[in-house]
């Protein structure tokens, strides 16, 4: 028996997950499942072992065992779980896409994301739409294998990281829109359907032509695809299928083979190479082992603005126009929508700018009374060393700080090496673990960059962040509990996607094929074969279903 419907089931992992993440969880209603889906279910798995237990990495067969996964029937949320578990990990159902900066946070805290639908029996071989069979029976065998387990997390904790922009959003929201359309159940040709779903697919050949430079969150969805979802491993010429896509297709785990279909060595080049959702794929490529995986990872990671930091990392922010997060030198991190920077000459980030509600953080949390209720309107600062001074001023002792007339409640006059000048009255400072100052706060405040009024005393209290350089910029908060906006990880501050699925609405005929399906599941678990019965039943199907080639399948099975 199936637990309700009506409940998402949880365990340790899945509580402690931050709310923005919690909000993509939906209860996997499992009694929706027709008796054809169950067919289907169970047709493809019992394809796949036979087909994957020889072309399949070592680590499928025993993986499906270990993560509770049925060949016979659609596993539940409540089933996996439990087995789940042992392995130090879990799994949540959600309603199809959802955005890659999510899907990646969700692998980071070690939980698969499971699309509850199922491919509908026209597209027995082949769905673009995640579904079940694609998820449960694709990913979640393979990290049975601890170091692809832990590339997995890996990649998540990193990918979530990456910055995207307005053009991802939109590449997202075509691909989630082809992919609900072609899942569409209907028993009769549809004009409209077909309209729809020719349109969506100009709309992705239109923005995979668009001549755009690639995020950081596109180069490194194109990493997860050529692993995750369609990696093999192994040598060239004897490789074995791991990537999910691959994995739970009946047709592209056969063809993925050919020698039609190049294979690669895996390297950082595959971040550059872009793929096509809706077709087979013409190259794979081949890892030697997952150990090389996050190598590869590592190398990209080093590519990217969260480890680089600089003017470079500050300009991927602000293109992006989407929440993010600078971090100091002295570990102050600033989230918000960045709007502007000043660079001098040698290309080093002198000043930046946020607008609408910003936060300030230390190591991920929020630092007290820096919080959106207090930078609401954004924030600004200077950053870098001073005019001739040596010492910054986040190296600065007590002493240090005295010689240059850095005095709580005195007024102050100095100027950055850049040309940056401050005066107003130094009320405090706030420092960090390590005796750091990392945020000054002024009053009756100017700050002038050449014939510019940065910063005036009627815009009220500055608060100063210290620090030499940016040393790192990534996407969303520094602290998630320091937004309301639980969608943050959607560019552009969408709350959620535009696309919503649509539930299937089942004809008279197709109840009629269901209640077929479900007679033969019934007389497959009671053990009950009456061969009369199914001779007749197979007459019937053939005269008024003759599409229906799964059912005959089913029938002969049972006559045999």
């Amino acid at each position: 028996m199936k637990n309700s419907s009506e409940k998402i089931v949880t365990n340790p992992l899945i509580d402690r997950l931050p709310p923005h993440l919690k909000q993509f969880i939906k209860p996997q209603n499992y009694e929706l499942y027709t008796a054809q889906d169950q067919a289907v279910w169970r047709h493809v798995m019992h394809k796949n072992v036979e087909y994957l237990s020889q072309v399949a990495h070592g680590s499928y067969l025993n993986g499906l065992k270990k993560t509770g996964i049925s060949i016979d029937e659609i596993p539940s949320m409540y089933g996996m779980n439990r087995i789940l578990k042992d392995i130090g990990w879990a799994a949540v159902a959600v309603d199809g896409f959802i955005p890659p900066a999510a899907f990646m946070e969700f692998q980071a805290y070690k939980i698969l994301v499971i699309a509850a639908d199922i491919r509908q029996f026209e597209n027995i071989e082949y769905t673009p739409a995640p579904d079940i069979i694609h998820e449960a029976a694709g990913h979640a065998p393979i990290i049975a294998s601890p170091d692809y387990a832990e590339y997995l997390r890996r990649f998540g904790e990193i990918g979530s990281k990456a910055i995207s922009s307005a053009h991802d959003h939109d590449v997202y929201e075509a691909v989630r829109e082809l992919s609900i359309l072609k899942e569409i159940r209907s028993d009769q040709e549809n004009q409209e359907l077909q309209e729809k779903i020719d349109h969506a697919e100009a709309r992705i050949v239109e923005l995979q032509n668009k001549k755009v430079a690639p995020s950081e969150m596109a180069l490194i969805r194109n990493l997860h695809w050529w692993t995750v979802e369609y990696g093999l491993v192994g040598t060239l010429d004897n490789p074995k299928l791991y990537g999910a896509g691959l994995l739970s297709s009946i047709g592209e785990s056969k063809s993925c083979l050919d020698p039609e279909v190049e294979k690669r060595p895996y390297t950082i080049d595959a971040a550059y190479q872009d793929f096509d959702i809706t077709r087979k794929q013409p190259h794979l490529y081949v890892t030697p082992d997952f150990a090389h995986l996050s190598e590869v990872l590592e190398e990209f990671a080093n590519t990217m603005a969260v480890r680089r930091g600089g003017y470079r990392g500050l300009q991927k922010l602000i293109d992006s126009k989407s929440l993010g997060t600078i971090e100091l030198s002295t570990g102050l991190q600033v989230s918000g929508v960045f709007k502007r920077m000043i660079k001098n000459e040698d290309n080093e980030v002198i000043f930046f700018a946020t607008q609408g509600k910003t936060a300030l953080a230390y190591r991920d949390k929020e630092l007290i009374g820096h919080g959106t209720a207090t930078h609401k309107n954004g924030f600004l600062s200077p950053i870098g060393k001073l005019k001739g001074i040596n010492l910054a001023i986040e190296d600065m002792g007590p002493r240090d700080l005295q010689a240059y007339n850095f005095y709580d409640n005195e007024r102050i006059e100095f100027t950055y090496e850049s040309g940056i000048r401050v005066e107003g009255l130094n009320v405090t400072g706030m420092r960090n673990i390590h005796g750091k100052l990392i945020l000054i706060q002024f009053t009756d405040c100017t700050v002038t960059y050449k014939d510019e009024i940065l910063f005036a005393p009627s815009d009220g209290m500055l608060h100063l962040a210290v620090g030499k350089e940016i040393i790192s910029a990534f996407a969303g908060p520094a602290d998630h509990h320091s937004f309301d906006l639980i969608f943050h990880a959607v560019p552009s501050g969408r709350q959620e996607s535009d696309t919503k699925t649509i539930k299937p609405q089942y004809s008279k005929r197709e109840l009629a094929i269901h209640d077929l399906y479900h007679k033969l599941r019934t007389y497959r678990e009671d053990d009950k074969i009456n061969v009369s019965v199914l001779e007749k039943m197979k007459l019937q199907v053939m005269e008024h279903y003759p599409e229906q080639w799964l059912l005959i399948h089913e029938i002969d099975e049972l006559l045999q």
